[in-house]
């Protein structure tokens, strides 16, 4: 949880308790930017209901006795009580008989206001710089609220203020830097709209889940390098007037500390932290003592943590180190680099060598772009860490070829660390560069993939064709490569002729191919190349040889290949099989930039073997990972496959909200599949819910034998066509079906899909005649028995007992129907569950009253949180429990206390109970 967030719940369970009576302080710590000053203010601004103190601290009053209190107490300045307190104090003097009058008639005071019947809340912005009489008196005054005063104080300090004995023994809650999300949400919030990417994940990464530096480098940025068509400047700007002040705080302190901090400073630039041993060998080799550092550290700095040193501010730190001469942050480096000596941090001491370097030096370059080359990342920050070494040793080249190649390694570590617009960058630096076709096919290689993952995928087609090509006579392999993602591109765009080229080319190619380690993608090339003629029959068995290939295979992109030719088998059990083990080895192997496009192929396999809550934890597992790494159409996908399991689960917000997630990406970056599995998983959602009609329409497009363009995918089209068949009879139009079911019953005989032979004896016994379709409900049925999978076993049962209701034949409609109910519950399909109670009840079926005559009002949705809440779950439980937001269970159980006319939660319960559902 976001530390942001808890100090905001402790805020405000603070100011709950004081309006009910209860009273109490809390001190808020937080290192300047993260938030504390908006805060207090919002706790002020939200006390309406009592009376409101508030007063910040200032550095020119602190040596003024007892000032704090006069700021703090001139609302209420007026007051008897309050005008004698402040004669007593005399401003700037001492009062007679010491503080203990002060400290007493302050605490008086405070029950004074409060026994006129309003809550008190004493709020105070950078307490610490109050004078110290009034700090004295404020402490003394929160130390003794409570019960039954109900007066709040609210009290700002810095994270590294040091001890403030007077605040001593109250409740603290520490602000931290916002997580990555959380940080991208506010930034994304800051930006105007047009900003380059690049832009914005470099501001991101630079702020450190600051707010305060997030929005001065918004503030100072000029629109036309939030658009990058000027390049960022280095460091990022954040005003004259913190860039002096961080100064002026270093400039205060002894020189031999500034020196130290240059040190400090230059470490964290590389490392991100400052290892205290290191630090005292440089140091010692720059003639400093390591105790000078004490006075950084007084003066609130730095801190130690463990064996590391902190700056407690970004800005401080930037201080340390830009505003230096480039002769000292070299000489800097280079006494690190010799403090790091025979300590086992050789590509750290490298990095530091390369950053003392004023121009190029081709023997540390090759160096360093070899001890880079021997690692393997494991990590983001590993990935960031050689992604920096190789790009200093592309700058200490001294020929453009070898810059090439460092720049394009640079890049793909860059990627790979979280940063695609980053990597972007260095790909531009690379192309500007003159260099070999093989060289420059390897850029564009990454350049298509990072487009492939992140932007237009069409374009990404011809980027990585365009590879493959310069590729072809000296690195096959990476050809092979190029022509793989070049087909993804197009399958993800639902482009067959596109796909159909790439895999073409792939196939045709394969004599050129070495043979060790491409027989699964020539097998892949050669069945998927057969399926696009048409043949699928014939595509059977060069698609069984991609996926016996994957038994001793460890690569997750090789493993995601044998997936993938599973499913369009309709091998869904080795689909799901090969795709665990394919996520297992990106999670093991790397890199981990991989883990979210596995989740994605596992997530389409557990949902095609009908396992819609494993696809939707392996789907929320993946997006998280696909956001963080700025991977926007893997999202989108992930956002496609949690529709669907909303739509089955009968979450309607949840579908609608995951479905317009897909649609923001899939549109503008022409991703097929994702559009239409998120149109598919509405029409899903429509049907549960009844709406044939809406249902209907919407799959009409997606099924077409000849779609428009932008409509449909025709890798999902037979997989649609039972809920097409299934909208059209329900919603009245059985002939509008009649042509996909053709289509559909050759498929069934070519695929090896376990679910399409029961789906296609219930899409007949749904078109024939009513003498004829029960012993074709009776056949799907017995199909169904062969695989595992209640949610598709339910849909038949239910469509049967709707027949045996309308054929007059309530006691075997009753029997069918609560089989299908015991279905749907098993499979957690509420809405499903629902409609078939709905039919239970026509049918005679006595003992289903599930949705209660007095709650036939509230929808499924709210029906849903209507019994959570009467179980005693809190609205984030019931959050968690339903995968929506705590502001969604909000505003539908403000709904359900509207319609029911009731006020509070008891009132729900005993509603639910006298409805019959205690």
């Amino acid at each position: 949880m976001n530390s942001g967030s808890t100090a905001h719940k402790a805020v405000t369970a603070l100011l709950e308790r004081t309006r009910a009576g209860h009273g109490g302080a809390l001190v808020v710590r937080a290192e300047p930017g993260l938030g504390t000053s908006t805060l207090l203010a919002r706790a002020a601004d939200s006390f309406r209901d009592g009376l409101v103190l508030r007063a910040r601290g200032v550095a020119a009053e602190t040596g003024i006795p007892y000032s704090g209190l006069h700021a703090l107490l001139r609302p209420v300045a007026d007051r008897p009580r309050s005008a004698a307190l402040s004669a007593a104090l005399e401003l700037g003097a001492a009062p007679p008989g010491g503080s203990g009058p002060v400290l007493a008639g302050f605490l008086a005071l405070l029950h004074r206001l409060a026994s006129a019947g309003r809550p008190v809340l004493v709020c105070v912005d950078d307490a610490h710089r109050l004078d110290a009489a009034s700090r004295e008196a404020l402490g003394f005054a929160a130390r003794r609220l409570g019960q039954p005063l109900p007066v709040a104080v609210l009290a700002g300090l810095p994270r590294d203020g040091g001890a403030e004995p007077r605040f001593a023994g109250l409740p603290v809650v520490t602000l931290r830097p916002l997580d990555g999300p959380a940080a991208a949400a506010l930034l994304d919030r800051l930006l105007p709209p047009g900003t380059d990417p690049a832009v914005r994940e470099a501001l991101l990464h630079a702020g450190e889940g600051n707010p305060g530096l997030l929005t001065e480098f918004v503030h100072h940025l000029t629109p036309r390098q939030l658009a990058g068509t000027e390049p960022l400047p280095d460091p990022l700007p954040v005003g004259e007037a913190r860039d002096r002040a961080a100064a002026a705080r270093l400039a205060q302190l002894p020189r031999s500390t500034r020196a130290l901090l240059l040190l400090a400073a230059a470490a964290t630039e590389l490392a991100g932290t400052a290892q205290l041993d290191v630090l005292a060998g440089a140091a010692a080799a720059a003639g400093l003592d390591p105790a000078a550092l004490d006075p950084a550290e007084t003066a609130g700095a730095v801190r130690r943590e463990g064996d590391t040193l902190r700056f407690v501010h970004p800005l401080l730190r930037r201080a340390a180190y830009w505003q230096q001469p480039p002769d000292g942050r070299r000489t800097a480096h280079r006494l690190l680099a010799r403090a790091l000596s025979g300590r086992g941090h050789r590509l750290l001491r490298l990095r530091h060598l390369a950053a003392a370097c004023p121009g190029p030096d081709p023997s540390l370059g090759d160096v360093l772009a070899d001890e880079a080359a021997r690692r393997h990342p494991g990590t983001r920050d590993g990935h960031a860490e050689l992604a920096d070494a190789l790009l200093r040793a592309a700058g200490l080249a001294d020929d453009d070829r070898t810059r090439v190649v460092r720049l394009t390694a640079a890049a793909e570590h860059t990627w790979c660390s979280g940063r695609p617009q980053r990597a972007r960058v260095l790909l531009d630096r690379a192309r500007e560069l003159p260099a070999p076709d093989t060289e420059r096919g390897r850029t564009e290689l990454l350049r298509g993939t990072l487009e492939l993952s992140t932007g237009i995928v069409t374009d990404a087609r011809e980027v990585l064709m365009e590879a493959a090509a310069m590729l072809q006579e000296h690195a096959p392999d990476l050809a092979a490569q190029a022509l793989l993602g070049a087909a993804e591109a197009s399958w993800a765009a639902g482009d067959p002729r596109g796909y159909r080229g790439a895999i073409e080319d792939l196939a045709s190619r394969a004599e050129r191919i070495p043979p060790v380690g491409q027989d699964l993608p020539t097998a892949y090339a050669a069945g998927m190349a057969t399926v696009l003629r048409g043949r699928l029959d014939q595509a059977a068995a060069p698609l069984r040889r991609a996926i016996g290939l994957a038994v001793h295979e460890r690569s997750p992109r090789m493993l995601m290949l044998a997936s993938g030719a599973a499913l369009v088998l309709g091998d869904v059990t080795a689909a799901r099989e090969i795709g665990t083990r394919a996520a297992a080895a990106a999670r093991t192997r790397g890199p981990a930039v991989l883990v979210p496009r596995a989740l994605e192929h596992l997530a389409y396999s557990e949902l095609r073997t009908g396992n819609h809550t494993r696809a939707r934890a392996h789907a929320l597992a993946g997006l998280a990972l696909a956001e963080r790494t700025g991977q926007r159409n893997c999202a989108s996908h992930l956002h496609a496959v949690l529709a669907m399991a909303a739509a089955i689960e009968g979450d309607e917000d949840g579908c609608v909200r995951h479905a317009r997630r897909a649609d923001a990406a899939a549109g503008p970056h022409g991703l097929g599949v994702a559009a239409t599995l998120a149109q598919w998983s509405l029409a899903r959602c429509d049907l549960g819910l009844g709406r044939a009609g809406a249902a209907a329409a919407r799959l009409g497009p997606l099924v077409s034998s000849a779609p428009a363009p932008g409509q449909g995918h025709f890798a999902l089209r037979m997989l649609a066509i039972p809920c097409f068949v299934e909208a059209s009879v329900l919603a009245g139009d059985p002939d509008q079906a009649r042509p996909a079911l053709v289509d559909f019953a050759w498929w069934t005989g070519v695929t090896a899909d376990p679910r399409a032979p029961a789906q296609l004896l219930r899409c007949r016994a749904l078109l024939a005649e009513p003498d004829a379709s029960a012993d074709l409900f009776a056949a799907a049925l017995a199909e169904h028995t062969r695989v595992e999978g209640d949610y598709e076993r339910g849909r038949t049962l239910l469509l049967h007992g709707m027949a045996l209701r309308r054929r007059r034949r309530p006691g075997e409609a009753r029997s069918v129907l609560r089989e299908a109910l015991l279905a749907f519950e098993r499979s957690r399909a509420t809405a499903w569950a629902e409609r078939t109670r709905a039919e239970l009840r026509p049918a005679g079926e006595a003992a289903a009253p599930a949705v209660p005559d007095a709650l036939a009002v509230l929808t499924p949705q709210q029906l849903r949180i209507a019994r959570c809440v009467a179980e005693g779950a809190t609205n984030r439980e019931v959050a968690a429990r339903l995968s929506v937001s705590p502001r969604t269970i909000d505003h539908h159980l403000r709904n359900v206390f509207t319609t029911l006319g009731i006020r509070s939660r008891v009132e729900l319960t005993r509603f639910l109970a006298s409805a019959g559902e205690g």
